[in-house]
């Protein structure tokens, strides 16, 4: 899958593993993998196979947004970088369709 960073700095805070731990802390390793785990698959259909991921459409006012769990509480949130997001029949998004992400938050506790 391709990555893109909404801004330059949140790319910048995970552009090598010694920036990683330097803005993340103990949060450092999960979102490494995780961010290994986003780059091998091909769509974000496929990260369904990571349980502990749970990859998941957010709700009211992150409606449009997706994360991926880090922590029980922190995760990294997400947008499809396509334009328009695919869609299936039924208006939902079409996870076998998305290549391509925008990462605009990591590590945010939105509960």
């Amino acid at each position: 899958m391709k990555i893109r960073y909404q801004t330059r700095k949140l790319e910048k805070s995970v552009e090598s593993l010694s920036a990683i731990k330097r803005h993340y802390g103990d949060r450092a390793k999960k979102l490494s993998q995780r961010l290994d785990d986003l780059a091998s698959v091909v769509n974000l259909d496929a990260m369904r196979s990571f349980s502990s991921a749970h990859c998941h459409e957010l709700t009211g006012n992150r409606l449009g947004e997706l994360a991926i769990d880090l922590t029980p509480n922190h995760r990294i949130i997400f947008l499809p970088d396509h334009n328009p997001y695919p869609r299936k029949e039924d208006d939902g998004l079409d996870w076998m369709m998305i290549t391509c992400i925008v990462i605009v938050a990591i590590g945010e506790d939105y509960h």
